[in-house]
């Protein structure tokens, strides 16, 4: 049963039993809440969002110290690969890519995406969520995106955890996450992109209460930067 670990902000690592090591949106450098330093995670494969800084984060180093492979939307993944990275994979909403014991699907994600490298703006391009079917498990990282109706249709993907922004302002606030778990329909929710800056603070049982309302069969996992939950 594969084992997901809350870096902090939206930073994951997904883990199996068979030494795959997948992480997503790895800001951990800079990252306010996270317990542990970049030096801690050894991925077999990154995967990302979308450009912006705070989800990009440690990728390309971590990418280069341990040889993983990243998988992100095409225009972020050209300028990585311009960065010299040698195992870089662009792909773009409905596509699917496989990588060491699992695969992810790209789905829409409503939100905005570029890196800021130095004083200058690139590798502007799209949002993106994932669909990570790995170690048996089907689960839906939102990203950075508002309330969109045709999470009914990601929902037809027979989700097991969902992991949804609550922190508003940038992103969903916790009684639209609330609807998106109405939408998706998944076993598990994980409330993320909360309490890490001042202009996204948030009591998460704010979340889990509205959805009681909305979607009181699905439970809602909340863990503190470091905790771990299996899939």
């Amino acid at each position: 049963m594969p084992r997901l670990t809350y870096i902090g902000h939206s930073a994951f690592v997904l883990e199996d039993d068979d030494g795959h090591v997948v992480v997503i949106d790895p800001f951990i450098t800079g990252n306010p809440v996270a317990t542990i330093a970049a030096s801690d995670v050894k991925p077999t494969t990154i995967l990302i969002t979308h450009a912006h800084n705070d989800h990009v984060g440690d990728a390309l180093e971590l990418s280069r110290q341990h040889g993983a492979g990243i998988i992100t939307t095409v225009e972020l993944a050209d300028w990585i690969e311009s960065q010299g990275l040698p195992d870089v994979t662009g792909a773009n909403h409905g596509g699917t890519v496989a990588f060491p014991h699992g695969t992810v699907k790209f789905t829409q994600a409503w939100h905005s995406s570029s890196y800021w490298d130095g004083e200058k703006k690139v590798a502007h391009g799209i949002p993106a969520g994932m669909i990570v079917r790995f170690g048996g498990s089907t689960i839906y990282f939102a990203g950075d995106t508002a309330l969109f109706g045709d999470m009914r249709l990601i929902g037809d993907e027979g989700i097991d955890l969902a992991v949804l922004p609550i922190g508003d302002h940038y992103t969903m606030g916790p009684a639209d996450a609330a609807r998106a778990v109405e939408f998706v329909r998944p076993k598990a929710v994980i409330p993320c992109h909360y309490n890490t800056f001042p202009p996204i603070r948030q009591d998460p049982e704010t979340f889990r209460a509205a959805v009681g309302k909305t979607a009181p069969g699905t439970a809602v996992v909340v863990l503190a930067p470091g905790e771990s939950h299996a899939v």
